[in-house]
């Protein structure tokens, strides 16, 4: 119910410097108020909002003491849930810390669930959909990239980048109802133009925002990096060169990684998920051969491929068949082992759709990484990434996504009635459909449902 009081742990279970127990909800001070005492002997009820007090953290019924302590006092509706906020600051031990909130829903919280804070933030208006959808894409960002798109959300670039489309077609409507309303005053000639110009207008707006999809996706989730080749060609040594350490078993015996090995990888901003596969060749073990055909798929779902290729070894009929099964593909093609004697030519590749880059893992691998960077960065034309982030509207969620895709149909269909010169209560209820498309993104049109899978993502405490 959001009339209780909850209360979970803010930070990762764990040894730690600081342990925080978050309370929100009508009763947060007075249940606080019981198991806190502070070293003035005043109440926290006396406390004013956004003050900090020392004191002990005790069980009212047998008076033992639990920690030392500080209590952070957050008042409504300036807080971060706009409900009465009480924050008990301990040390951050696992077992202090459980206790703590045991205690405090022995005396009448409820234990919070997952991302209930911010969802209480969010039906009391202090945050829109959107907004609160980018507090975890904060919290999970691991590039400085990604974190500064995740902090422009949350500030509501996106937002209000929806409410100047709503508001544009909303017009529209108020223009079509009037003339519903009142069918003696047809629209005139210029008005039904500029009806028509209002809806390319809005059409042209949401193909500018979609358009920002795929780069928003690879902000927020990094890209799916899979390493191709055959076995013992320098894939496990190019992963283990890439994470700067020995993730992967690296021998001279094919066949050794028999299963994928994945990994994150920062790239200048842009994160890079890396996919060691099995290597791809006709095998009679099992183990191997399933792992084989693991690879295979993840070339399929690949954002990008990384495919190696060995320069002391003569090219076999499998180096051309994973060429071709990665043709068409985003790729940059390396050519290993350029310390040793080559066995082949570049002329022998033919014509490769992809950059090509010659390295030595094991002569030169700093080299090697600065050179990627800068083929995979240029390849991915991250330039405009990087200057759009911070600065405009971008979509990283799927959910977004297909609400626009929604809305866009909607417009389109919008405007085809209106060029066909249909009735307009007809176009009015496509540009009504759009506007409750639209209007999911933010949260006004949005289904309880929806909410739950949302702020199911979230972990408890935030």
């Amino acid at each position: 119910m959001a009339g209780d009081t909850i209360a979970a742990v803010a930070t990762p279970l764990g040894e730690g410097g600081i342990g925080i127990v978050r309370l929100s909800g009508s009763e947060a001070v007075a249940i606080a108020d019981q198991m806190f005492r502070r070293k003035d002997g005043k109440s926290l009820a006396q406390q004013p909002t956004y003050t900090l007090r020392y004191g002990k953290v005790v069980d009212p019924e047998t008076g033992r003491k639990l920690d030392e302590a500080i209590a952070a006092i957050m008042r409504a509706p300036h807080s971060y849930t706009a409900e009465d906020v009480v924050e008990i600051q301990c040390h951050g031990g696992v077992v202090v810390v459980r206790e703590i909130l045991g205690l405090a829903l022995k005396l009448g919280a409820r234990l919070a669930e997952p991302g209930e804070f911010t969802k209480r933030a969010f039906l009391n208006g202090r945050l829109d959909l959107a907004q609160a959808e980018a507090v975890i894409d904060l919290i999970q960002s691991q590039t400085r990239v990604g974190l500064e798109v995740a902090v422009d959300q949350l500030e509501g670039s996106l937002s209000r980048r929806i409410k100047e489309i709503r508001e544009g077609l909303y017009d529209l409507a108020v223009r079509i109802e009037a003339s519903i309303d009142f069918p003696e005053d047809d629209l005139p000639e210029v008005e039904l133009a500029q009806l028509e110009r209002g809806l390319q207008a809005g059409i042209k707006q949401l193909e500018v925002l979609l358009a920002t999809a795929d780069d928003g996706k690879i902000l927020r989730e990094g890209l799916k990096t899979v390493i191709t080749g055959k076995p013992n060609v320098g894939k496990s040594s190019l992963l283990n060169t890439l994470l700067d350490e020995n993730r992967a078993l690296v021998t001279d015996i094919p066949g050794t990684t028999r299963d994928t090995i994945e990994e994150v990888v920062n790239l200048q901003g842009l994160a890079l998920r890396l996919v060691d596969t099995a290597g791809i060749r006709e095998s009679s073990d099992l183990v191997e051969r399933l792992g084989v055909e693991r690879s295979l798929r993840l070339i399929q779902e690949a954002d990008l491929v990384l495919h190696v290729l060995d320069r002391s070894e003569e090219l076999t009929a499998e180096d051309f068949q994973i060429l071709e099964m990665t043709k068409g593909r985003r790729r940059l093609v390396l050519i290993n082992k350029t310390d040793l004697p080559p066995a082949w030519e570049l002329e022998a590749l033919g014509e490769i759709e992809a950059p090509i880059l010659e390295i030595s893992l094991r002569k030169e691998p700093e080299q090697v990484v600065a050179s990627l960077t800068q083929a995979a960065l240029g390849l991915l034309g991250t330039g405009a990434i990087n200057s759009s982030a911070g600065s405009r509207a971008l979509i990283t969620r799927s959910r977004h996504k297909q609400a626009l895709q929604q809305a866009l149909k909607y417009l389109r269909e919008s405007l085809g009635t209106l060029q066909a010169g249909l009735p307009l209560d007809l176009i009015a209820v496509d540009l009504y459909h759009a506007l409750e498309a639209l209007g999911e993104i933010t949260g006004e049109t949005v289904r309880e449902n929806v909410l739950d899978r949302i702020f199911a993502e979230f972990c408890i405490g935030k």
